[in-house]
């Protein structure tokens, strides 16, 4: 009679495999976790919050709302006004940002002596701190007594022979203030990203469609703009993300009067002012969800990129 001999059990490929990812997965584990942390378990405090009728100068009259919080978001003539502002702030911006950073890109396109700086001191004013962008355009720019602009309209007027207006730009276009700051902080960025699209655009078409006898105008609109195409809509989707959570901008410049209060500001005015807790987290969660979903087209259009440069590679 034989016995059986004993053979080492050996793992399963699915076990192993599973055994490989969270081999891989466990080093970002606390990062993830911090992540967690930092990140959605305010939101869900937020939204929470969000849910009761919760004035701080009352705090024992906290009572659950429900969507309350929503309608009053919703049908509030203020907050409804910060919501127009909000949109017509972010477009103007983004879409003048956008054609300008288009005709920078172009030109630093170009092959020309001293490019790499200028690349540099066009990266700039997007490097700077939004609260000191806003102070230097108040301050240094705006202001109608000492500010710049008004300085060259003297100096024009000097040269030509006529009396300038001196104009007080913030009380009398306070919006398009707003949105003059924004372009010039936001311009470079979309220079960046348009730039890198130029220089991965495929040389042999335009070779041979010079060849063919186009022009420069027939090149740009049939083979520039279609390859810029996911460029555009990248930057125009990450520029809106950040644009329509911008408060340095509003805050530094008008405080929010004049008809500039945007979301964030009007948010900012319900929890810090009116102490409105419940109505501010309600305000804030529609941020989110607009961010979220801007946030989920512009990480589409990241993955066809990135599958447009596998396939070329």
């Amino acid at each position: 009679m034989t016995t059986p001999t004993a053979t080492a059990a050996t793992p399963s490929p699915g076990a192993s495999s599973r055994a490989k990812a969270w081999a891989l997965r466990a080093p970002l584990l606390p990062a993830l976790i911090f992540m967690i942390v930092v990140t959605q378990l305010p939101f869900v405090a937020t939204l929470v919050i969000s849910l009761f009728d919760w004035n701080a100068l009352y705090p024992d009259d906290r009572s659950f709302n429900g969507f309350g919080n929503f309608s009053t978001v919703l049908s509030d003539d203020a907050l409804r006004s910060s919501v127009v502002t909000t949109a017509v702030l972010t477009a103007s911006v983004v879409l003048i940002s956008l054609v300008l950073g288009l005709a920078i890109a172009l030109l630093l396109d170009r092959k020309f002596r001293g490019r790499g700086l200028v690349r540099t001191m066009m990266i700039t004013p997007f490097l700077l701190v939004p609260v000191a962008a806003a102070l230097m355009w108040k301050h240094v720019l705006y202001n109608p007594e000492y500010g710049l602009l008004n300085g060259m309209l003297v100096w024009l007027g000097d040269l030509l022979g006529f009396t300038p207006p001196q104009p007080d730009w913030i009380s009398e276009m306070p919006l398009p203030a707003v949105a003059v700051s924004l372009i010039w902080q936001w311009t470079p960025f979309m220079t960046l990203i348009l730039l890198a699209g130029l220089q991965s655009r495929p040389l042999e078409q335009y070779e041979a469609a010079r060849l063919d006898g186009a022009d420069n105008w027939q090149i740009f609109r049939h083979l520039t703009l279609p390859h810029l195409r996911r460029y555009l809509e990248l930057g125009a989707l990450l520029g809106s993300i950040y644009i329509v959570q911008n408060f340095d901008a509003v805050y530094t410049i008008t405080r929010g009067g004049l008809d500039t209060a945007n979301l964030p500001f009007a948010i900012y005015q319900e929890f810090y002012q009116a102490q409105e807790y419940g109505v501010a987290s309600a305000a804030g969660v529609l941020v989110v969800i607009g961010s979220l979903i801007i946030a989920m087209f512009a990480l589409r259009v990241v993955s066809s990129l990135f599958r447009e440069e596998g396939s070329r590679a």
